[in-house]
């Protein structure tokens, strides 16, 4: 009897398994089957949106007035950010596509600038004509090496997934010819960066460019980076810290920095200037555990931690709490006024209070000694130019970056309208409203134990 039992229980026993590895199996192949759904949805959309822009190029081209020049090259710039997530959303980290999207992201930025400009006073000059011709024809070699490897695709019936595997197994050049494809539209683009970029335009350059101009300090070896790390990380001397070049993906020469956490099983990942030695970000990714101290005091250790590595006159303009961790802004003050282009993000673990992010790209590419004019506003008259609504609960002075990328000085008011906290910027030379932000509230803690 028992026996019997006994082979009853071990019989349900194997069906259940084979029924839950069924299962597990078919679980598996649905998570594939919409992974390989999104990047073909990505990759057949940045298509469609490549021909979208090189269609509107050369429409504008044709074009004569600014009543229909504008909204074309709004068109461009809308179009060509869709493009930009479409080619995020690709599992392509291995393949070189740095020229591909650095001539995205300008193309975007000239478009958008030149579209708001008041063109009727302002119109295109005739390099920026040449300019739009230019783009027209990279646009279309752009446009050619993506339908060749869509093309491709289909007819082979490649798939994404099996193009991702093969660039993790393997350190050699893939021999897969989608991916050559789209690295040929990449090296045939390399000589738009001598394009002449327009009146007022010429400057136009990625964060990464930009950076690399700012930092002009001596080089620091691998040594004194390492001892750099170890200071901003907190971490003594036994910790193991590896660091290494980082290559010729960024414009700038920079050191990719690895450190062990050994009180948390993880790892510290920083990026770190050649020239100068300055961080630019650090992350530590792990779990944080139950809050042990308040956002109040993530505050004063992110103040402490500033001023500790030469950060000095910063003013905390935005915190929230996300869980466990405190995001924090700060900006510079300067003869009290804020600088908000010199800007440094930082993350607090509020289990503990470690600095678990930090990121200061733009503080180090604008922070300067600044001769800042006096407000041709009162204080009153740039009110006068609120939103009536609003309930304005602060104040002050602030420099901020205007839509043409040019340092104005501008009154910056916190008010409240229907429980919603607003942050307005108003010019204070000609009391244009410069930007409007909806402050975010802290997002809710959810515990599901």
């Amino acid at each position: 009897m028992v026996r019997n039992i006994i082979i009853g229980l071990l019989a349900v026993a194997v069906v259940a398994t084979g029924i839950w590895g069924f299962q597990e199996r078919e679980d598996k192949q649905i998570l594939k089957v919409t992974a390989e759904n999104n990047y073909q949805r990505a990759f057949h959309e940045l298509a469609f949106h490549i021909d979208q822009i090189e269609d509107q190029l050369g429409a504008t081209l044709a074009m004569n007035s600014r009543r229909q020049l504008t909204p074309a090259l709004a068109d461009v710039w809308r179009i060509v950010s869709l493009a930009q997530e479409n080619i995020g959303q690709l599992p392509l980290s291995s393949v070189d596509l740095g020229k591909t999207e650095e001539f995205l992201y300008k193309l975007g930025r000239f478009s958008y600038r030149t579209s708001i400009r008041d063109l009727e006073k302002e119109p295109l000059t005739d390099k920026e004509y040449e300019t739009l011709e230019k783009l027209y024809d990279y646009s279309k070699e752009i446009r050619e090496e993506v339908r060749k490897s869509q093309a491709m695709m289909l007819a082979n019936g490649d798939q994404w997934l099996d193009i991702e595997e093969e660039m993790r197994a393997t350190q050699e050049p893939l021999s897969n010819m989608v991916v050559k494809n789209l690295e040929v539209m990449n090296k045939s683009i390399q000589s738009y960066s001598e394009t002449e970029w327009g009146a007022g335009l010429a400057s136009i350059d990625d964060l990464n460019g930009e950076l690399k101009e700012a930092l002009d300090g001596d080089p620091v070896t691998k040594e004194e980076a390492e001892e750099i790390a170890r200071k901003y990380l907190q971490i003594n001397e036994n910790t193991p810290v590896h660091v290494a070049d980082t290559g010729n993906g960024l414009e700038y020469p920079a050191y990719t920095i690895v450190a062990d956490d050994p009180d948390h099983e993880t790892n510290y990942y920083m990026d770190m200037s050649v020239n100068g030695g300055e961080p630019i970000w650090f992350l530590q990714d792990r779990q944080i555990e139950e809050q042990n101290i308040s956002l109040n005091e993530a505050v004063e250790i992110a103040e402490e931690y500033l001023e500790e590595h030469g950060k000095e006159s910063m003013q905390l303009v935005d915190s929230r709490q996300y869980d466990s961790i405190a995001m924090l802004e700060f900006v510079h003050l300067e003869d009290n006024v804020r600088v908000y282009t010199d800007l440094i993000r930082i993350e607090i673990a509020l289990d503990d209070g470690d600095v678990v992010g930090y990121e200061a790209k733009s503080y180090l590419i604008h922070h300067k000694d600044r001769d800042i004019p006096d407000p041709k506003l009162t204080n009153e008259e740039a009110r006068d130019r609120l939103n009536p609504r609003l309930d304005v609960m602060e104040d002050h002075l602030a420099v901020v970056e205007n839509d043409l990328g040019q340092e104005v000085l501008c009154y910056e008011y916190y008010g409240v309208i229907e429980d919603q906290t607003y942050r307005l910027f108003i010019n204070a030379e000609d009391g244009e409203e410069e930007k409007v932000d909806r402050l975010n509230q802290s997002e809710p803690v959810y515990d599901f134990s």
